[in-house]
């Protein structure tokens, strides 16, 4: 597993035992930032409760090969950010989806697309993967130049693809080829 320190100091580690309480916070912090971008939450989504269990069944998926999940610090050791990647298929595909947030006063600084290509080397190296991808809503402008200067390209269209703040939407899709 890497950790790595990206622009501004921003620390890119696996997710790991006891991140439940300061996930909790990260939530809690970046809610309204995170609402349009995301399914609808529970109020119980937000308790240390709630991502301590979630946090366990991550790492199981994690220890059965399926995900490999990170989180972002700051220098004052507070989760700023989540890269995931999950759905891990072997066998002829070799491939995996990416989702990732960072708070909204870390936007537009290069600290994501750094994690981002930073993750895929690992998937590549590490994993042995061929290919990640990845999906945007329409207007999520932001999230398509990360990915963009990650070395992803849009290959597609999704109609009604996931439910995200309540609506099913429409998403952009991206994919890297991890040996180009």
């Amino acid at each position: 597993m890497i950790e790595r320190t990206l622009p501004e100091d921003i620390r890119l580690r696996p997710l790991a035992e006891g991140d439940g309480a300061a996930l909790a916070s990260a939530y809690r912090r970046n809610r309204e930032h995170l609402a349009p971008w995301e399914p609808l939450r529970t109020e119980d989504f937000y308790t240390s409760a709630s991502q301590d269990a979630q946090l366990r069944l991550a790492l199981g998926e994690q220890r059965r090969g399926a995900a490999s999940r990170w989180v972002l610090e700051d220098a004052d050791a507070r989760i700023v950010g989540r890269l995931n990647v999950t759905d891990i298929v072997r066998g002829a595909a070799q491939s995996a989806s990416v989702g990732y947030w960072t708070e909204r006063e870390l936007a537009g600084r290069g600290i994501m697309t750094a994690a981002l290509r930073s993750v895929a080397a690992h998937c590549r190296d590490q994993l042995g993967l061929h290919r990640l991808q990845a999906g945007t809503l329409l207007h999520n402008a932001a999230s398509q130049r990360v990915l963009e200067r990650s070395g992803f390209e849009r290959f597609g269209l999704a109609v009604a693809y996931l439910r995200i703040a309540g609506e099913w939407q429409d998403h952009l899709l991206f994919q890297r080829i991890l040996e180009d």
